[in-house]
């Protein structure tokens, strides 16, 4: 095999893995280039193809009416939004509400007799009728005639056209019907490659059933192996916690799984792929599909195989590798399927870079040249699945009269683009044939479709009239090549990403084993006995002393130029980022934070601290402003005085920092009080600030219970607080403030909890539910205060939905919060622990599911607990802990649901699970919180995209990591000057005669 690879694979993998794009690209620019003759011929094969592609999408009208319904048109998007969500919704109310919110805002009369296919027209008359059903007030005369004829036939012909979609793109509901449908004559001289098709599973019985499912599938495929069909198998929807932090429990059980798959199938004499997976998975699969190739019981069985996907980086090291495994391998080569799932997913985490090319035409060189290296490699049987003329003539030219390969393409994709190639040329192409139930393949659909859509795939260039074919047939390598293989400009690294304002906080990735076991050492190592010291002098100021001094100090600090505090918070953010092992490592040690949410403060910290620079600069400069001749006015911004900073243990990092740089950039000096719970991070993080440039006596740090709390507040001295705590503190603060009659009013900043409900319709993705319910409710052990602690669930599918829930809360794991397998680690306190406790006894005949904690485990256990309510009304505290509350409510009383919420008097956190745009905008306009989360995880708010506080009982404002919070640490003042006082206007009298 002939590559520019000279180490190991495993090694090139783990250094093109995030490697720089132009690096990556070199090599494979090279090997990717066509002679000018090669190129030539490919171009005339390509256009032989095109050709073909285009007669194929005018016979059927399906490929018709997608052309017309392109997906980047909002008729398209309203399409795709629907076939997503409708077939699973039960319920008549909700689904006639999905109905109107994706029928009744395009303009479907644009579209109407401009297809030459008739069903595509009739289709679009369909829907310019529905459009006018749905949008039409209950007196409408087409309502009318539904309501006599009470037939439901808007729904009815929804239902059925969605149903017809699936089948388009789904080969059969069971594996035999799939099997039957192969065997009709539009699939003649085709080989299928079946997937029983599932999104990855959430509980181990739907691990269980997916594997039953494959069992099954293998056995039918295997009672005709003559025919040439094989199997797909994605490990993902095998065990629901396939992730690197559970390494030691998934790839054992995943292995002896596909061990069990791969014999059977071998017994059948049939073939088996395993599918490909996101990047932060390669290496886990690798070990798995190493050992399965490996086992002796399956040497004489050439039927295995692996999917590899050329947009990731380490494209040409894995094929390598499965080449190097001593036993011929069938290497499926895919462009790639999670491609802006990874894009994201690297900007939150705040990775160095990402782990796939940005632009499409990267992807095709790297398709490419991966390619030339399948074809020469000796232990590969390739498979290329493309729906791309150019590439599919590129690997004809470089395969010559060779038919030792297979193409392959997705069903109900790519029609036309093989058919003459099979039946005349003698080359093979197998189908990617998903196989299952409509209803629930619906999520794959909308995938396949978005990907084969998106404006840079060849798909859509194919659909689009105004591309000729020479643009359509545009060599990639010469595209990337004009742009030195550099980013898409549009993709900015996640370090970039809230360019121009401030730097991006840095993450770990801790999908890479070996970072995440450098870490788990690092966070797990005792502390060093200064920081046990609580070093500084922390524990030996007084309260009285502390404010005496930065009262002193406040002159100079508040005179220092607002660009040399900001500066001061920058200097803090690359320290909190150059000694992030031993922050964590005190995060985890003395607050019981997991791995991740140590990381997760680390960051916080240092993006408060950027953001308030940045902010600082732009907005706290002396403003001039407009008034009469003869005058000059002025607005100045300046520092209050002492501020006292009372942060919460749940994050004694993020939020400690976070309040008191906000006081210090603004010019005030801060006395800071941790909680009693976590001194030492707090002592550490003011160590870094004096090391940052912030004299001593501008931040003073004063540890302590609520007495130190206490005499802060009750101190006249004391210009303003910021808090975050209950409720209740934060009352008895404000009272505090305000019974002096003597003392000067000043701001109180109180962010505090609340009850923080989820609402989740039945057009939701129960699978999307499960996940972001578990992480709202369930990480940090639930002691977060955006957390989730009431669920509501609509009636309809509340049963399924809590039967899923409570299958996913079986796959979380109770233990050291440095293990990196930990998903919820101890409570923070004997008497945290002994009020959640009491109140889970209290209720114990209303739990649904709770979890016990192994036995030998260290710490203060509150078992993960899911508690059935009747009502809303039931719920009328907070309980700080790993408690979730779940009631349901009725279809189309959402405004009725979110007004119960709102009654309880909170307003922090609400989340939103809806496919409905308009359940998205009714939960906009009628939730009271601060922060509105729709079909995501309600925790996790970045600063400066999100910014987080309440109102009501949840706080006072404004919010944190906002453009309005600094404001409030600042006194404002007014300077008007009249100029003219010295005995005449001299600007007006100096004015020339320029206006004549």
């Amino acid at each position: 095999m002939t590559t520019a690879v000279t180490s190991s694979p495993r090694e090139t993998m783990a250094k093109l893995h995030r490697a720089s794009e132009p690096d990556v690209l070199k090599p494979l620019l090279e090997r990717a280039t066509l002679s000018p003759d090669s190129r030539s011929r490919v171009l005339g094969h390509a256009s032989g193809l095109l050709a073909d592609l285009r007669a194929a999408q005018a016979k059927g009208w399906v490929n018709q009416f997608l052309q017309e319904y392109r997906l980047n048109s909002s008729e398209g998007i309203a399409l795709l939004s629907l076939a997503e969500a409708f077939l699973r919704v039960p319920d008549p109310e909700t689904a006639d509400l999905l109905i109107a919110d994706k029928l009744g805002e395009a303009d479907w009369r644009n579209h109407t007799g401009r297809s030459s296919s008739k069903l595509v027209n009739m289709a679009t008359w369909g829907l310019v009728v529905g459009r006018v059903l749905v949008r039409e007030g209950d007196g409408g005369p087409l309502r009318r005639l539904i309501a006599r004829s009470g037939e439901p036939f808007v729904r009815q012909a929804v239902g059925a056209a969605m149903k017809m979609m699936g089948e388009i793109f789904v080969m059969g509901r069971t594996i035999d019907e799939a099997m039957r449908r192969m065997r009709k004559p539009d699939h003649k001289g085709f080989t299928a490659s079946f997937d029983m098709l599932g999104e990855a599973a959430r509980t181990y019985a739907d691990a269980d059933r997916y594997f039953q499912a494959y069992v099954g599938a293998i056995d039918a495929v295997g009672r005709d192996p003559a025919a040439g069909h094989s199997i797909s198998v994605k490990l993902s929807a095998l065990h629901p916690r396939y992730e690197v932090a559970k390494w030691d429990d998934c790839v054992p059980a995943l292995t002896e799984m596909l061990e069990a798959l791969s014999v059977q199938a071998a017994d059948k004499g049939i073939a088996l792929t395993v599918d490909a997976e996101e990047s932060e998975r390669l290496e886990m699969s690798l070990d798995i599909i190493g050992t399965i190739a490996g086992l002796p019981s399956l040497r004489g069985w050439d039927g295995f195989g692996m999917a590899v996907q050329s947009y990731g980086k380490r494209a040409r090291p894995v094929v390598q590798w499965a080449n190097d495994l001593g036993r011929t391998m069938n290497v499926r080569l895919v462009k790639g399927a999670y491609w802006d799932s990874e894009i994201k997913r690297t900007q939150v985490e705040g990775l160095d870079d990402y782990p796939l090319f940005t632009r499409k035409a990267a992807t095709d060189v790297s398709y490419l040249a991966v390619v030339k290296d399948m074809l020469a490699a000796e232990h590969i049987r390739p498979a290329f699945a493309s729906h791309n003329a150019l590439t599919v003539a590129t690997i004809m030219e470089w395969a010559g009269n060779s038919r030792a390969f297979e193409f392959q393409r997705l069903h109900g994709m790519g029609d036309g683009l093989y058919e003459r190639l099979v039946r005349e040329q003698g080359y093979h192409c197998r189908i990617y044939a998903p196989v299952g139930g409509h209803r629930d393949l619906l999520a794959y659909l909308v995938r396949r479709l978005l990907e084969n859509g998106a404006n840079s795939s060849f798909v859509h260039q194919l659909a689009d009239e105004r591309l000729s074919e020479e643009e359509i047939l545009a060599d990639p390598v010469a595209k990337i090549a004009s742009v030195g293989g550099t980013r898409h400009p549009s993709i900015p690294l996640p370090k970039d990403l809230f360019s121009p304002g401030h730097r991006n906080s840095a993450g770990i990735d801790l999908n890479d084993r070996v970072v995440l076991e450098t870490t788990r050492k690092a966070v797990t190592t005792p502390l060093a006995a200064a920081t046990l010291r609580a070093s500084d002098g922390a524990g030996t100021v007084t309260v009285d002393d502390a404010i005496t001094r930065a009262d002193a100090a406040f002159p100079a600090w508040t005179r220092t130029p607002v660009e040399d505090r900001a500066a001061c918070l920058d200097r803090l953010a690359d320290l909190i980022e150059a000694n992030r092992d031993e922050l964590m490592a005190i995060c985890v040690q003395e607050a019981f934070k997991s791995i991740p949410d140590a990381i997760g403060e680390v960051r916080e910290a240092a993006d408060f601290c950027r953001y308030y620079a940045n902010e600082a600069r732009n907005n706290l400069r002396s403003i001039e402003l407009p008034g009469p001749t003869g005058e000059r006015n002025t607005l100045h911004i300046e520092g209050r005085g002492v501020w006292a900073t009372i942060a919460p243990w749940n994050f004694p990092l993020a939020i400690f920092v976070g309040q008191t740089v906000a006081a210090l950039v603004t010019g005030n000096t801060v006395v800071a009080k941790p909680a009693p719970q976590t001194p030492l991070i707090a002592a550490r993080a003011v160590a870094l600030a004096h090391e940052a440039g912030v004299p001593r006596d501008v931040v003073i740090l004063v540890p302590g219970g609520p007495e130190v709390g206490a005499a802060l507040t009750s101190d006249p001295r004391i210009q303003g607080v910021a808090f975050t705590g209950s409720t209740a503190t934060a009352k008895r603060i404000a009272r505090t403030l305000l019974e002096d009659d003597a003392r000067a009013i000043v701001p109180l900043i109180a962010e505090t909890g609340g009850i923080n409900a989820m609402i989740v319709d039945s057009t939701a993705l129960s699978e999307q539910v499960v996940a972001d319910v578990i992480a709202s409710s369930f990480r940090s052990a639930g002691q977060r205060c955006s957390a989730l602690r009431l669920l509501l669930i609509q009636e309809d599918v509340a049963e399924h939905m809590i039967a899923m829930l409570s299958g996913a809360m079986d796959t979380l794991t109770l233990g050291d919060p440095g293990d990196p397998a930990t998903d919820v680690g101890p409570v923070i306190d004997q008497a945290a622990y002994d009020r959640l406790m009491a109140y889970r006894d209290r209720t114990r005949s209303q739990w649904v599911k709770t979890l016990n904690v192994p036995p030998g485990t260290e710490g203060l256990f509150v078992p993960p607990t899911l508690i059935r309510i009747d009502a809303i009304e039931d719920l009328n505290q907070e309980w700080f802990g790993p408690i979730l509350h779940v009631a349901t409510w009725p279809a189309g009383k959402l405004v009725e649901t979110i007004r119960r919420i709102n009654a309880k008097g909170y307003g922090l956190t609400m989340g939103l699970h809806s496919r409905i745009a308009r359940a998205a905008e009714v939960a906009e306009a009628e939730a009271a919180v601060g922060n509105l989360y729709v079909n995501r995880s309600m925790i996790g708010a970045v600063v400066g995209s999100q910014p987080f506080g309440g109102e009501r009982l949840s706080g006072t404002g404004p919010k944190a990591g906002g453009p309005h919070y600094l404001y409030r640490f600042c006194a404002e003042r007014a300077v008007s000057i009249d100029t003219t006082s010295a005995g005449g206007n001299a600007t007006l009298l100096s004015l020339d005669e320029g206006g004549m």
